[in-house]
């Protein structure tokens, strides 16, 4: 029988992709291994290959389209299989399809014009949601997962087809479902709600001459980056705390370790930033938090999230076990995790489950800006730039090499006191900066 081929998920964040580029031609060949399509995800544009081998029957979803997690984008068929004409996947939304001598496939046929609403049709509810057709994919036996990941799927309500497996050959298991639900990944679940939309811009002419402006469309992630700022300062209350640091000690310590290495290594003061955060959080575990619904996660280790500019947006490549790593360690593995996020390298596991964020922008002369909380972590720690400041100090007039440091705090975890008491923990590390060197 034919076997469909469905978007899965490719990111831990994606909720739908876009055909960037099939491979595959309908009547190819497919076997287990090969790259069949690329798809542009809310991260980057990741390659899908050949799971189960057949004939490329038919290409239900042509290059641009954007096709939500679980819905078919196309079907296989064994060889010398016959398919129906009118057979039709499961969760693709399409009528039957009668091809006959002439007349253009679903694929081919004229796109219907898309109307856009006005701000006031637009509906506040959530979007709809084929929860039958979602839910059969699910159940779709073709998708590699172990027996007892497919009965925590069950009983969790959970999209096997929106999951990537850890497993031998991206098999989906026990871990997987268990990670899944902590993500909220259910597609398909009884618990399911679908996120409420976010108005869009109208449709029309904009108010500027045509030879006055490029229209760059905007990619999957920076659409991404866009939705989830927006729930984060709809949903997330936010507060902001300041707090003014003497960097001389850091720095003249810097310098010092810098010298003696004879090159074998250069550290940073961001490095000295990430190994002072991640002490913080050992002195205040209060702040290393985050919310959800019924339990608040207060977490044992941390993982450091650290903001990365890629082209056509940013990334949080995490260094895991921040505090158990020498600050050499941290900052080889920064400029690696680095290294990949610029080119378009990084795996789903190096870029997700961070407990703390920071944001550095002290390198382009920044002296203190306020960042937007990264959901689920509880606060993200936006980093000025280091300069030379009067300050009093004993009753005299001093220069100081001064840096402005800004919590920003979801408030349903990250009290004002606790907030007040990592910064001052924090404080206290890097005027202190031998401290991160033990």
């Amino acid at each position: 029988m034919p076997i469909d081929i469905f978007m899965t998920q490719l990111s831990p964040t994606m909720t739908e992709g876009k055909i960037a580029r099939w491979l595959k031609k309908e009547g190819d060949t497919l076997e287990s291994g090969e790259v069949m399509l690329e798809v542009e995800t809310d991260k980057a544009t990741m390659e899908v290959e050949v799971i189960d081998e057949g004939v490329l029957h038919k290409i239900i979803a042509p290059e641009g389209a954007l096709v939500t997690v679980g819905e078919a984008i196309g079907v296989i068929a064994e060889d010398d299989e016959e398919v129906p004409v009118d057979y039709v996947p499961e969760g693709s939304g399409q009528e039957p399809i009668v091809e006959t001598h002439g007349t253009p496939s679903a694929v081919e046929a004229e796109p219907t014009p898309s109307v856009v609403p006005a701000p006031s049709e637009v509906a506040a509810t959530p979007a709809p949601v084929d929860t039958a057709a979602v839910e059969r994919a699910a159940n779709d036996k073709r998708i590699k997962a172990s027996p007892l990941a497919r009965r925590l799927a069950k009983q969790k309500g959970i999209n096997l087809a929106a999951i990537t497996g850890t497993g031998p050959r991206g098999r989906i298991v026990k871990a997987d479902i268990e990670n899944a639900a902590k993500r909220g990944i259910n597609l398909g679940g009884a618990s399911f709600v679908a996120p409420t939309a976010i108005r869009p811009i109208p449709a029309g002419p904009m108010p500027y001459h045509a030879d006055e402006y490029e229209a760059i469309e905007n990619s999957m992630m920076r659409k991404a980056i866009a939705r989830r700022l927006t729930e984060s300062k709809q949903q997330v209350p936010h507060f902001y705390l300041s707090l003014d640091v003497e960097m001389d000690r850091l720095m003249d310590l810097r310098a010092q370790l810098n010298e003696s290495a004879d090159g074998a290594f250069k550290l940073s003061v961001n490095d000295f930033i990430v190994k002072a955060v991640s002490k913080a959080l050992v002195d205040v575990p209060a702040a290393n938090a985050s919310w959800a619904d019924s339990h608040t996660y207060q977490h044992k280790h941390a993982h450091i999230s650290i903001a990365v500019a890629i082209e056509g947006g940013l990334i949080t490549p995490i260094v895991r076990f921040a505090e158990q790593k020498s600050i050499v360690d941290i900052s080889n593995e920064i400029k690696e995790l680095a290294g990949k996020a610029r080119a378009g390298e990084l795996k789903p596991e190096e870029y997700t489950g961070g407990t703390f964020s920071i944001s550095n922008l002290g390198m382009y002369g920044i002296k203190q800006f306020q960042a937007i909380v990264n959901p689920p972590e509880g606060a993200i720690l936006a980093v000025g730039g280091t300069e030379e400041r009067a300050v009093a100090e004993n009753g005299q007039v001093v220069v100081k090499k001064m840096m402005t440091l800004t919590l920003s705090c979801d408030h349903r975890v990250v009290d004002g006191t606790v907030g007040a008491e990592y910064l001052n923990a924090l404080k206290k590390h890097i005027e202190c900066p031998a401290s991160v060197l033990i």
